[in-house]
C-alpha cells in the first residue's frame, strides 16, 4: 500500500498516511488532531547492493547498441 506524507499547517508536524492509490488525495487529519494538512510530493529513491543495478544483480553481458540487454 502507498504511503504518502503531509505537513499540518497548524503545528508544523510532518506525518505519514498508509492508504490506497484510489484516496490519495483524500484529506488527513495529523497525530495532534489537526485537520488544516497539505500533502506533500515525496520522492522515492531505490538503491541496489555491490554497486550494480537495483537488487544486487549483475548487468548483462553481450554487445549491440545497448549492450545486449534488450536483445537487440
Amino acid at each position: 500500500m502507498p504511503r504518502y506524507e503531509f505537513r499540518c499547517r497548524a503545528c508544523g508536524d510532518t506525518f505519514e498516511v498508509n492508504r490506497p492509490m484510489a484516496e490519495a488525495s483524500q484529506p488527513a487529519s495529523c497525530p495532534q488532531g489537526h485537520i488544516d494538512t497539505v500533502k506533500l510530493l515525496s520522492t522515492v529513491a531505490l538503491t541496489g547492493r555491490g554497486g550494480g543495478p537495483a537488487g544486487g544483480a549483475s548487468a548483462p553481458a553481450g554487445g549491440g547498441c545497448c549492450g545486449g540487454a534488450c536483445g537487440c
